[in-house]
């Protein structure tokens, strides 16, 4: 059975009555400022875009679907001049291609990105699945760890040398509430691709679980630097992230979260206030926030035990590193 102490997280319910430390409104000037934000064509992440963008940051959509980030950049440059009125000229936006589904093409979109030379001041890894059937990604590896996780380890470890050098900068690694309902063990790496030793839930959970240990492995890796790594949750939802619940969690239960979903859920400009808070309110920098959980918004969490298991850390940082250099090549 999956494991679980979010009912009794006291820091995240004390979340629901703390004052939002974040809003849109103080988002600072962005002008000058290069981001890329991983799944930006929909939801939280076209949010984000569109809040980085309306703020003068030249913003990079890195997604899978040409036609659907290019159908979002339309329609981001008409949000941008809705939320800022006084924006003058035309939001810089630009489509890159990432499928995080395969290590070796993540590789190959962060080469394409450096190619440009620009500098690389905001990196939010947004992007990802949540609870599908289960399948192998194009290498091989549980599908829901590969695209949450593994594509985005590559993906960033590519680019930053060029985080680096364009200090001070920030890299945002959405993970969940939901990294508490991993598997005994927090992950088992020996049978991460056997469909019998989880559920799609636990996997959705474990991948969730990756994203902040291996934030936790960077930021301690870049202490030194004015790099600040955070894990947001943005809390509840409504997007199409629940899009595979019907398939893998049956009618019932998909119903369920639909409803709760329409009556319950945040907007997915809300939920995308979090991860804009660690992308770019000045606190972070002035407070030197790094490797934190935050809860909606700007609330430093404890996350689960498993997350602070500074060995589970580094186990996890040594095999992502072993699969990246097994599956990327250098041409």
């Amino acid at each position: 059975m999956p494991y679980t102490n979010i009912v009794f997280n006291a820091a995240y319910w004390k979340s629901f009555t703390q004052r939002a430390k974040f809003t849109a409104e103080d988002i600072p000037d962005l002008t000058g400022k290069v981001a890329i934000v991983t799944g930006a064509n929909s939801g939280l992440g076209y949010a984000t875009t569109v809040a980085l963008a309306s703020h003068g940051a030249h913003v990079f959509l890195a997604c899978r679907s040409q036609g659907k980030a290019l159908q979002a950049i339309e329609q981001a440059k008409v949000d941008v001049k809705k939320k800022n009125p006084l924006f003058k000229g035309e939001a810089k936006l630009d489509f890159l291609a990432l499928d995080l589904n395969d290590m070796k093409q993540c590789h190959h979109a962060a080469q394409q990105f450096l190619a440009r030379g620009l500098p690389l001041h905001i990196l939010v890894n947004n992007g990802g699945i949540m609870t599908s059937p289960f399948a192998l990604s194009d290498n091989g590896i549980e599908q829901q760890f590969a695209v949450n996780h593994m594509g985005h380890f590559v993906f960033t470890m590519t680019l930053l040398d060029r985080i680096k050098e364009s200090q001070p900068s920030r890299i945002v690694m959405l993970s969940s509430i939901g990294h508490e309902m991993t598997t005994k063990g927090g992950i088992d790496f020996d049978t991460l691709n056997d469909e019998s030793k989880s559920s799609p839930t636990s996997r959705y959970g474990r991948s969730k679980l990756a994203n902040l240990l291996c934030g936790k492995a960077l930021a301690r890796r870049l202490a030194n630097e004015k790099v600040y790594v955070n894990m947001p949750h943005p809390g509840f939802v409504y997007t199409d992230l629940a899009r595979n619940n019907k398939a893998s969690l049956g009618t019932v239960a998909a119903g369920v979260y639909d409803m709760a979903g329409k009556m319950c859920a945040a907007t997915p400009e809300i939920g995308a206030l979090n991860q804009l808070y660690c992308a770019t309110s000045p606190e972070i920098e002035e407070n030197d926030l790094r490797g934190r959980y935050f809860v909606p918004v700007g609330n430093d969490c404890r996350p689960s035990h498993y997350a602070l298991d500074e060995e589970l850390q580094e186990k996890l940082w040594a095999f992502s590193e072993k699969l990246m250099h097994e599956h990327v090549r250098e041409p």
